[in-house]
C-alpha cells in the first residue's frame, strides 16, 4: 500500500480520497476549509496543517482543486508541493483547468525532477461517491504504470490518453460535447412540451431514438420525468453546478483560441451559462439551462 497525500478535500476530492483509504493506502489531506478537515478525519484521511506536512514521505500526491491558478498555486509556492516533496514522489493533478496551465504544470514538475501525470475525471460527485470515475491521464508510460493501482479504487475506467496534457484535452472535448448535448436536450424537451407533447412519453421515445445521450438519460432537464434529475428538485442539491459548466466549457474555447479556431457552439453555450451566473443562477444545477430555452 501507498502513503498518499491529498490537497483539495471538497465535494469530488473528499469521496475519491475515501476511495484511497478503503483500499488500504494511509492518505493524509490539505484543504483550507476546517470543514473538510473535519470530515477527512472522521472517514480516517489524516489531517495536515500545511502542504509541507503533507507530501512529508508521500509516494504518490493528488491534487483536486477548483482552477488552474489553485493548482499552479500549490505547485509553486515556496511552502507547496515542488518545493517539499521528494523527486521520487509521484505527481497526478486531477483537476480540470486550461491546457496552458496543464502545460506548465508538467513543464515545472519535469525541471524539479518529477513524473507528473494530467489526469482529470469524468463522472461527477455521483462517481467520485461510487469509486466509478472514468480516469484520462496524460503522461510518461511507466508513470501511468505506477499510478494506476493507485488510481484503481476510485475509478471504472483508466485511460492513457499520451504524453502531457493530452489527459486534459480529452476533459475538455467530452464535456465540451455534453454540455452542447444538454443544450441540445434541453431546447428539444421544452418545445416538445410546449407543443403539446406529453413531457414522460417524449422522454421514453426520445431516450430509445436517435436523440438519445447520456445528459437526456441522467439529467432530463425538464422536471417530474427523471426523478433523480436535478430537475425534479427545483435546481437544488447540484451534481454539476451551471458555474462549472460555464468553466469546462470556457477552457475547451480557450484552448481553441489558442490554436486559431473558433468553437461556434461552444461559444453559443458559453454565453448561456453566462446568461445565467448574471441571472443569480450559477450555482444552480448545469440542466437549469432549460430556463433559457
Amino acid at each position: 500500500m501507498k502513503k498518499v497525500a491529498w490537497i483539495g478535500l471538497g465535494r469530488m476530492g473528499l469521496p475519491m480520497a475515501t476511495h484511497l483509504v478503503d483500499a488500504g493506502h494511509s492518505v493524509t489531506g490539505y484543504d483550507l476549509s476546517e470543514e473538510s478537515l473535519i470530515k477527512a478525519e472522521a472517514v480516517g484521511i489524516a489531517r495536515a496543517q500545511t502542504i509541507k506536512d503533507a507530501v512529508a514521505g508521500a509516494d504518490v500526491v493528488f491534487t483536486m482543486l477548483p482552477q488552474g491558478a489553485d493548482v499552479l498555486s500549490v505547485y509553486k509556492d515556496p511552502e507547496g508541493i515542488l518545493a517539499h516533496a521528494t523527486s521520487s514522489t509521484l505527481l497526478v493533478d486531477s483537476s480540470t483547468i486550461s491546457i496552458a496551465a496543464c502545460h506548465e504544470l508538467h513543464s515545472l514538475a519535469k525541471e524539479s525532477g518529477f513524473r507528473f501525470l494530467d489526469a482529470p475525471v469524468s463522472g461527477g460527485t455521483v462517481g467520485a461517491e461510487g469509486g466509478t470515475l472514468a480516469f484520462m491521464v496524460g503522461g510518461d508510460q511507466e508513470a501511468f504504470d505506477d499510478a494506476s493501482p493507485v488510481i484503481e479504487p476510485m475509478a471504472a475506467n483508466i485511460f492513457h490518453t499520451g504524453g502531457p496534457t493530452t489527459g486534459q484535452v480529452a476533459k475538455i472535448c467530452n464535456n465540451l460535447i455534453l454540455f452542447i448535448n444538454l443544450s441540445a436536450t434541453a431546447e428539444g424537451a421544452v418545445l416538445a412540451e410546449r407543443l403539446g407533447l406529453d413531457k414522460k412519453k417524449f422522454f421514453d421515445i426520445a431516450s430509445v431514438s436517435s436523440a438519445d445521450s447520456w445528459p437526456l438519460r441522467n439529467w432530463y432537464p425538464v422536471p417530474g420525468v427523471v426523478e433523480t434529475a436535478a430537475s425534479s428538485r427545483d435546481f437544488e442539491s447540484p451534481t454539476f453546478t451551471a458555474r462549472l459548466a460555464r468553466k469546462d466549457v470556457s477552457l475547451a474555447v480557450e484552448a481553441a483560441h489558442d490554436i486559431g479556431e473558433t468553437l461556434r457552439l461552444g461559444e453559443m453555450v458559453q454565453g448561456f451559462y453566462d446568461q445565467l451566473i448574471d441571472d443569480g443562477l450559477g450555482e444552480k444545477d448545469c440542466s437549469i439551462i432549460s430556463r433559457l430555452m
